[in-house]
């Protein structure tokens, strides 16, 4: 299960939480998903859940795996 995230500190890019794998950010952009990296000193006061579905055209994986927020 996939859980998207958006941060008043990371505003180009979208970070998510991964089941299994933790936490990784990615660019806001086309095809972002392919160029995640693990996310790490991340602050939860500027962490907000979004639906996994605004992430759509950067390549989440399916949504089926995804959390519907």
């Amino acid at each position: 299960m996939i859980k998207l995230y958006r941060s008043a500190m990371h505003p180009k890019q979208w970070i998510a939480y991964v089941e299994g794998s933790g936490w990784v950010i990615f660019p806001a952009g086309e095809n972002g998903w392919e160029s995640r990296q693990a996310a790490r000193g991340l602050d939860p006061m500027y962490l907000r859940q979004v639906p996994v579905s605004l992430a759509e055209s950067a390549g989440l994986p399916e949504a089926e795996f995804c959390d519907v927020a």
